[in-house]
């Protein structure tokens, strides 16, 4: 969702800054970047070094969401070329599921402000499961569609979810939304926009 479906990364990015400096953690773009598509539990255990006590954890979330979420409203757009795949892909069929590693709250307030539910079969947030790259997510998103993993299209823009894809044993087409193309080599196919696309990156 965060790089894909909508350009969200400044927003969060302000958020857990906000977030962060009032716990005394330090936090950089770098460290953004390197933990970006990664769950609240994946980020707070690569920025400590260790996993965040419950407590912790639970209120940074708490606090960082919030802000996030209050900062949306009016201020986010469906990603050039989405709305166009999103119509294309339903029309000819596809079944299309958003898998997150965002909370439950923020992919519904973010899937909810740009009207783009209608287009997907299911939603599916990682919040309370094992984050990228562990394959949880996306391995649930295909059950909830009744499809086999290889015969699931993973799009992402994050390098955890880049292996999360694989590691999933599906295909896997990068968007240089976060990261530059070098480091998203592993991908099957790597695009610089979704507007870049074409039908044959799907079918093959």
């Amino acid at each position: 969702m965060d790089g894909v479906l909508v350009d969200s990364g400044e927003l969060h990015f302000q958020a857990w800054s906000q977030t962060l400096a009032e716990a005394g953690i330090s936090f950089s773009l770098e460290s953004f970047r390197k933990t970006f598509g990664m769950n609240n539990t994946g980020i707070m255990t690569f920025l400590l070094g260790k996993p965040p006590d419950p407590s912790l954890l639970s209120y940074i979330s708490d606090r960082k969401e919030g802000f996030f979420r209050q900062a949306i409203h009016g201020q986010v757009h469906p990603m050039p070329g989405v709305l166009t795949w999103l119509k294309r892909l339903k029309r000819l069929g596809y079944l299309q599921a958003v898998a997150s590693s965002a909370p439950q709250a923020n992919i519904d307030a973010l899937v909810d402000e740009m009207q783009v539910r209608a287009y997907f079969a299911a939603i599916v947030s990682a919040y309370d499961m094992p984050g990228k790259p562990d394959p949880a997510v996306f391995l649930e998103a295909a059950r909830r569609l009744d499809l086999s993993p290889e015969r699931c299209i993973v799009v992402e823009d994050a390098l955890s979810g880049v292996a999360a894809a694989h590691h999933a044993g599906m295909k896997c087409i990068a968007v240089t939304t976060t990261n530059p193309r070098q480091d998203l080599a592993e991908a099957d196919v790597t695009v610089d926009s979704l507007v870049e696309l074409q039908l044959e990156d799907f079918r093959r």
